[in-house]
């Protein structure tokens, strides 16, 4: 496969590194584009050298006007030739010294027009239409005048006439400047629609990629929810049954091992959800991971149960049509799953906690309450839970409530939105 070589003036890798342009046709073009000061150079000496030789030439062989008006005329030619050096990024002076050098060559034996020519273009292409043609208009003025004036000045001074007349003179200046401009013209649009086109291209890998980063980092956020769940629940529970093994190994050793067959359990729950999370993660290629499916709401009864045998006294109330949308399951799973990790790591003395899945129209409310007083306990948590669940619940259009009740104890309350879709969540 033929690999495709860049333009000189465009960067090879680009934001996203697949932006790749063709390099312009031809060699010619391509080594005047990378040395722009050369061609600048040759274009003011082509001008200045062969002016100068014939306006000598001219001098020798007839009549010229005074010494001063010559002199200025030469002064003309080389402010015109150093503007050259500059078209690109001061084409006006190049205009305006092509202007004087036209009007101050009016007396001699032909009108020097050639820098309003290159200026005329350089407007064009550097600048923008309308300089050009306000430029155009302006220069015709300006040849209009030289014309007529340096038909004036050889009749006065009793100098034979050269060329056609005044009209015919002014004529073709115009039909010159005219053709320079439209040169120009198609020049310049052609380069700013192609500036354009390439300014938009990167603009369009710049977006790209900043969405391929946004969905990155919504995506981790995403797998930094789950993950929390799953560790957080996993090692609550196990740390409390292995407290309460502990506590009654020495005076019940049947219950402390039924305990710690209950931590190998979930431990063993546990690592089986990171092992599907970091499935996920490393692709089809890792076939060893668990490919179970989410959890759901149909596995809240198990989760609940889990919850009893690690001590903590739970009652589940469910009412209204089922639910069929699985993330939505999956966000009401994780919901009634962190509130009873929190329950059971803060409200070891509750007597009765209470979790409510009520559906009506299409809202959605969950409810955990406790009726222990919570304190602080030996695991510490980073409230990453808490800040999880209200990402959870944003996506649905919800609201998420978590604070003691008045009556006592601690409520985690959520409502979502069943008709509310991901992006109407996030706005």
């Amino acid at each position: 496969m033929t690999e495709v070589r860049l333009a000189p003036d465009h960067p090879a890798a680009v934001v996203g590194g697949e932006l790749r342009l063709p390099k312009a046709p031809g060699v010619i073009r391509r080594f005047w584009a990378r040395h722009p000061r050369l061609a600048d150079g040759l274009i003011a000496g082509l001008y200045v050298v062969p002016t100068l030789l014939v306006w000598v030439v001219a001098a020798s062989t007839q009549a010229q006007p005074p010494l001063w008006l010559t002199l200025a005329h030469v002064a003309t030619i080389g402010a015109a030739g150093a503007a050259l050096l500059f078209r690109r990024s001061r084409p006006r002076l190049l205009l305006a010294a092509g202007w004087l050098t036209c009007l101050v060559s009016a007396p001699s034996a032909a009108l020097d027009a050639v820098p309003i020519l290159f200026g005329l273009y350089a407007l064009a292409v550097y600048r923008s239409t309308r300089s050009a043609w306000i430029g155009l208009a302006i220069s015709v003025a300006v040849g209009t005048v030289s014309a007529y004036l340096s038909t004036w000045y050889r009749t006065a001074a009793e100098l034979e006439p050269i060329g056609a007349d005044s009209s015919g003179t002014a004529v073709g200046l115009v039909v010159f400047m005219l053709i320079a401009t439209l040169i120009g013209v198609t020049v310049g649009n052609r380069r700013r629609y192609l500036d354009a086109l390439i300014a938009r291209a990167h603009d369009l890998a710049r977006e790209r990629d900043q969405q391929a980063q946004l969905a990155a980092a919504t995506e981790r956020a995403r797998i930094a929810r789950e993950m929390h769940d799953i560790v957080s629940h996993g090692l609550t529970v196990m740390i409390t049954l292995a407290e309460g093994s502990a506590a009654t190994a020495a005076r019940d050793p049947d219950r402390a091992a039924e305990a710690m067959r209950h931590v190998a359990d979930a431990g063993r729950d546990a690592l089986g959800e990171m092992r599907r999370m970091l499935g996920v993660l490393t692709g089809p290629a890792d076939a060893a991971a668990d490919r179970s499916p989410q959890p759901d709401i149909a596995a809240i009864p198990g989760l609940v149960e889990g919850f009893r045998e690690a001590g903590l006294p739970v009652r589940l109330t469910t009412s209204g049509p089922a639910i069929t949308e699985p993330a939505l399951q999956l966000t009401i799973y994780r919901l009634v799953q962190e509130g009873l990790t929190n329950a059971l790591r803060h409200a070891h003395a509750a007597r009765h906690v209470d979790v409510t899945v009520e559906q009506h129209d299409d809202v959605v409310s969950i409810t955990v309450d406790d009726d222990a007083t919570h304190s602080a306990s030996g695991i510490i948590g980073a409230g990453r839970g808490l800040a999880g669940l209200r990402e959870r619940v944003a996506l649905y259009g919800g609201t998420l409530e978590a604070g003691p009740r008045a009556q006592g104890g601690w409520r985690l309350r959520a409502t979502l939105r069943t008709g509310a879709t991901l992006s109407e969540g996030i706005e």
